[in-house]
């Protein structure tokens, strides 16, 4: 296959579990088992179906035989009908009665919303993941302080802990949102050809009941509780942008942490894992570069924006369904799982081995805090006795000069000058424990233990079999 398009989601970035959710094989087999729930369905409501008809079409379930339905898809031009007769050839007797009064919709939107829901469980599992290991990362850091920024200029101290919170928190948002909709999850159920049931009508001879029964029974069959209340021939479109919203959040939450993680790295504070034998470039042989984050960014971008195709489809259909949405739905919906699988591989491999460099960290708030910590200064020594109009004035002329230092490559020697004025009454000692980094991180270190244990904790605890499960990264 080296002389035809690969595509990278399965060859490079996703793992072999999400590409085996959207394989031939776990879609055909879908349509089959839903054929069966079917007949099951119309033989416990009455319909003249055999129970030697339904154990030949689940013994032959798994047994997909592609080449007569490839023969078939040739002749027929319709893939659902091609799949229709290669059953059919390996289920005799129960040729007749597969896909009793359904439209391809039936297996096509039923099968796409099993698959979908399916990789969820997937998605979930790992966002749990990310989500337990930046939560031990930020109680290892909380108390670790760190500049602040604003406009990605220095800003008041934080903790490393803290900001990693940050990215916690809007993981678990993603969370509740694919909670929400897992537990709300609906089948398209048992429609017809324009969602008005009309075939149904005719095979239970206007028996309302029965045909209601039917839909609620083949959605129980297939392990679910909902179906919608109101179809076309397909379900609304604007089901599947509500689902694939949920992986344009975490790709956004994703994207703003390999954003930070990048700006870190470059400050050389927080860096992504790097290997023994990693090439950083071609040329540089020195440079570490952070790929890992920008494959995430790369891939995150491509989730954001393919969820554009999901809302223009829902727009663009016509009355009770158009065609124009099937080609599209084909590629959207697997790959923007498939990626957004790559994407939390990504992030666990990362969150797991992140490298904090702590010298470097105190380095870079202690060329700031000097001039955070001024009005702390100025309050003591006023309380020493000072004048406060003009300490002040003091301390503007001591932090132009000393910025203009810093700007220059030299050390800030702020507070130095402060240390030397007699007119502060301030030792050495005294000025040190004033400018503790610690004490200007406000309650970061006590928001961080609370964010954990009341908020993360309880999340890992009630998902503790999916938190613990192994999964493929």
């Amino acid at each position: 296959m080296r002389n035809t398009y690969q595509n990278p989601l399965i060859t490079r970035y996703a793992s072999k579990e999400m590409a085996q959710i959207f394989s031939d094989d776990e879609k055909f087999k879908t349509w089959r088992r839903l054929w069966v729930a079917l007949a099951k369905s119309q033989k416990e409501l009455g319909l003249n179906i055999t129970d030697e008809q339904i154990k030949e079409m689940e013994e032959n379930i798994d047994n997909i035989n592609y080449e007569d339905a490839e023969k078939f898809e040739r002749e027929f031009r319709h893939d659902v009908m091609a799949h229709i007769h290669a059953y059919g050839l390996l289920c005799p007797k129960a040729k007749p009665i597969i896909h009793l009064g359904a439209t391809s919709a039936f297996v096509d939107d039923n099968t796409d919303i099993i698959l979908m829901d399916k990789a969820f469980k997937l998605i979930e599992k790992k966002l749990l993941k990310v989500i337990k290991i930046l939560s031990e990362f930020a109680l290892k850091y909380k108390d670790l302080p760190t500049l602040g920024y604003t406009h990605f200029q220095p800003a008041q101290l934080t903790t490393v802990g803290k900001r990693a919170c940050l990215w916690i928190q809007d993981l678990i948002l993603d969370l509740q949102d694919l909670r929400y909709r897992r537990e709300n999850i609906m089948l398209r159920g048992v429609k017809g050809t324009t969602g008005t049931q009309a075939s149904f009508m005719e095979l239970f001879g206007g028996d309302e009941e029965k045909v209601k029964e039917l839909d609620r029974l083949v959605v129980e069959k297939m392990g679910y509780k909902k179906s919608f209340p109101v179809t076309g021939q397909t379900y609304t479109r604007k089901y599947d942008f509500m689902l694939l919203s949920v992986l344009s959040g975490i790709a956004q939450s994703a994207h703003k942490f390999s954003n930070d993680l990048r700006l870190l790295q470059h400050l050389r504070e927080i860096e992504e894992p790097f290997e023994e034998k990693q090439i950083g470039s071609s040329a540089m042989a020195y440079k570490r570069n952070p790929m890992r984050s920008e494959r995430m960014a790369a891939l995150s971008r491509y989730v954001i924006v393919t969820l554009l195709n999901a809302s223009i489809t829902s727009s663009a259909q016509w009355f009770e369904r158009t065609l124009d949405d099937s080609a599209n739905r084909r590629i959207v919906i697997p790959e923007m799982f498939l990626a957004t699988d790559a994407i939390l591989n990504l992030y666990i491999n990362i969150a797991s081995g992140l490298k904090v460099n702590k010298k470097v960290i105190e380095k870079n708030v202690m060329k700031e805090l000097p001039f955070m910590a001024t009005e702390k200064i100025l309050m003591e020594a006023v309380l020493k006795g000072g004048d406060r109009q003009e300490l002040h004035e003091a301390i503007r002329v001591y932090s132009l000069k000393a910025a203009e230092e810093v700007k220059n490559g030299e050390e800030n020697r702020l507070l130095d000058y402060i240390q030397n004025d007699q007119r502060f009454k301030l030792s050495q000692e005294e000025i040190k424990e004033l400018v503790d980094p610690i004490k200007f991180t406000g309650r970061a270190v006590s928001q961080t233990e609370e964010y954990i244990k009341e908020i993360v904790n309880p999340i890992l605890a009630d998902f503790k079999e999916d938190v613990e499960a192994k999964v493929e990264v």
